[in-house]
């Protein structure tokens, strides 16, 4: 059994698709739908993170951090996930111990930067030393391309990836800004210490204050120990400082001292905290026009911009559109346990003519969604849900309906141990015959509301529908006078 562990605490069909890369990183993964049963895998296990739901039916994520609170930071680092978020709720969530916030999917590359150096809660006054990864082996990052527009950027950060400079890495959204920066920490002096990211744009300013320079008990309501910031905790290391262009002006200020000292004060504090942090930045804005328009401090601008990196847009690197995209659909094939997938050749034209104002993550997110949809392949146009709403649902929705039937049974007997319950299977528990398509279709329709427990979002997502067209369903079914949940 490893040595290492994590702990999930949600539904499965949220969090299932994350199992096989937690397991090739070398973690023994638990699952709890329960507070109880969190807390039962947290005293076996001493898992390094817990990645919770903010809620669901029967649990709150509240009830596991005032257990943690009361474990006097005898209890790992909390981070919450919701399907839909406010900025309200993560200032509250973080108020009361949660090390992060996020909006569903809950994404490894996430799971991932936080498991790197597990730094654990801190709840009294005692200061640990910040946390250092397990191993001092570098792991590789992907950055997929052959274009001369990607390569000369490429080689660029890695003539710069060993120094001390500041980077400033700006690009559209979906163009892989962070894992330019991941890429730049682990190529650098500092890829034994930890890599700390952190979204400028996703917290008020008070709240960001605290989370980048920590802060003292008692420094606000809800402030019950100290607390280290990002950049303690970075110490060593690397900062990613994502979508910098979105804090607030006062907030820079302190952020330009901390770049030229150093040193940096908790809020709440008295004494000066010496760090040795590399700072990398991201921005998807013109930061040069936002110095312009009084938006952003010039003299934080210059001193960001040090080693500027200007990431191109998909659409600028030409054949790369394929070669990534056959990247992704391997990985998604591997992950899913599905055989190998090409694309027809409509597909690939269609890939090569289509404008990605997503960029790599919508290519990325597009493949996801083709390897699901398209069986055993291979890949068409129609995969691409191009007109969602105008998905057929006969025969086509049948056959993917079965596919992700069979993918979802494998995928719960091999979280439960066992096989699906009874209601599982697509034949008649009777006959043993197969089911008629209309009510196969109805079958997993109902079973994916079950799963989600009323969700009409989350069941379109897991059936590969849109919610429109799941309404119309549910429509239909009502008229034959059937009770829908």
């Amino acid at each position: 059994m490893s040595s290492r562990s994590i702990l999930f605490v949600a539904q499965a069909q949220f969090v299932m698709a994350l199992f096989p890369r937690c397991k090739e990183a070398g973690f023994e993964v638990g699952l709890a739908d329960t507070l109880s049963g969190a807390l039962n895998f947290i005293k076996k296990s001493k898992p390094e993170a817990v990645f919770s739901r903010v809620r669901f039916p029967g649990y709150r994520i509240e009830n596991l951090l005032a257990e943690a609170a009361g474990a006097m930071g005898d209890f790992p680092p909390v981070y919450a996930f919701t399907d839909a978020g406010s900025a309200e709720e993560a200032n509250r969530l973080m108020e009361l111990g949660a090390q992060d916030y996020w909006l569903e999917p809950l994404a490894w590359d996430k799971v991932e930067a936080v498991t790197a150096c597990a730094p654990r809660s801190v709840q009294t006054e005692v200061q640990p030393q910040p946390a250092r990864p397990t191993t001092s082996v570098k792991k590789s990052i992907d950055i997929i391309g052959r274009h001369p527009v990607i390569l000369r950027v490429l080689a660029l950060a890695r003539q710069v990836a060993r120094s001390k400079a500041t980077v400033l890495i700006a690009g559209e959204s979906g163009t892989g800004k962070e894992k330019f920066a991941r890429f730049l920490h682990n190529n650098s002096d500092r890829s034994s210490g930890p890599f700390v990211a952190i979204n400028c744009a996703a917290l008020p300013e008070h709240l960001l204050e605290s989370e980048l320079f920590g802060h003292e008990k008692g420094a606000f309501t809800g402030a019950i120990g100290r607390k280290l910031g990002k950049f303690e905790l970075a110490t060593g290391g690397s900062i990613l400082l994502d979508e910098i262009s979105e804090m607030d002006m006062g907030l820079q200020a302190k952020l330009l001292r901390v770049l030229q000292e150093q040193e940096i004060d908790r809020v709440g504090g008295t004494e000066t905290v010496k760090v040795d942090t590399r700072v990398l930045a991201t921005t998807n804005r013109r930061l040069d026009e936002y110095v312009k328009d009084g938006k952003f401090r010039q003299d934080l601008y210059y001193r960001l911009n040090v080693i500027p990196l200007k990431l191109p847009a998909l659409r600028e690197r030409g054949d790369d559109v394929l070669l990534l995209a056959d990247f992704f659909v391997n990985s998604y094939c591997r992950d899913y346990g599905l055989p190998k997938l090409g694309f027809s050749a409509d597909a690939r034209r269609w890939l090569l003519e289509y404008d990605w104002p997503g960029n790599v993550r919508e290519l990325q997110n597009l493949m996801e969604r083709a390897v699901l949809l398209a069986g055993t392949g291979p890949i068409e146009t129609a995969h691409f849900l191009l007109d969602e709403d105008a998905w057929p649902l006969g025969e086509d929705m049948a056959a993917v309906c079965q596919t992700a039937a069979a993918g979802f049974a494998a995928d719960m007997a091999s979280v439960s141990g066992g096989s699906l319950a009874a209601g599982g299977s697509l034949t008649d528990a009777d006959t043993g015959s197969i089911l008629p398509l209309a009510e196969m279709e109805r079958h997993l329709i109902l079973r994916s509301l079950d799963q989600t427990q009323g969700n009409r979002t989350q069941a379109a997502n897991l059936l590969g529908i849109s919610v429109r067209t799941l309404r119309n369903k549910l429509n239909e079914y009502r008229q034959l006078g059937m009770e829908i949940p």
